[in-house]
């Protein structure tokens, strides 16, 4: 019994589902995109062990495309949605995405040595609605590192509360 299980769960895993074909879509339209608006593709669906989660289970990073704009290092989420009707695309890139997004661009460039390279986050949303041409829009400068920087308390301002 084992064994047909297996097998069934492998004819899962091998074919993508809808949602997953369409951001796959997505993603290749949005890198399109990009590299018609001048950017310079240098690297697709990066993926990097993070940290550990409060469980202390591993958490990987993924950024969407990494892209030179000019010599402005970019990181650049792409969401792809039929609709666009209930809510914004842009609602999908929330502040949790934003942080694992930050964390992983954080190690992208400590990696690769650019800590002090220029850059930015952007995101790509893509209304891909059937029998429709989909609508493309780059929304650049999305979020800022400093937004997750960790607070410093200075001592002068601590002791205001003490």
């Amino acid at each position: 019994m084992s064994g047909i299980l297996s097998v069934i769960e492998q004819d899962k895993r091998q074919q993508p589902s809808a949602t997953s074909a369409l951001g796959t879509r997505g993603e290749t339209l949005a890198a399109s995109f990009l590299v018609s608006s001048g950017y310079r593709i240098v690297v697709s669906n990066f993926k990097v062990p993070v940290g550990r989660n409060s469980k202390g289970a591993q958490v990987t990073g993924e950024i969407d495309i990494v892209a030179l704009d000019a010599d402005v290092l970019c990181f650049v989420e792409v969401k792809t949605r039929r609709s666009d009707d209930l809510v914004p695309v842009i609602a999908a890139v929330d502040r949790r995405k934003q942080r694992q997004i930050t964390r992983t661009a954080r190690v992208y460039r400590r990696v690769f040595g650019l800590t002090d390279v220029p850059h930015r986050f952007d995101v790509v949303t893509v209304v891909w609605a059937k029998h429709a041409e989909p609508a493309v829009e780059l929304i650049k400068g999305f979020w800022n590192e400093g937004d997750f920087r960790k607070h410093r308390w200075r001592s002068e301002t601590w002791n205001e509360f003490a």
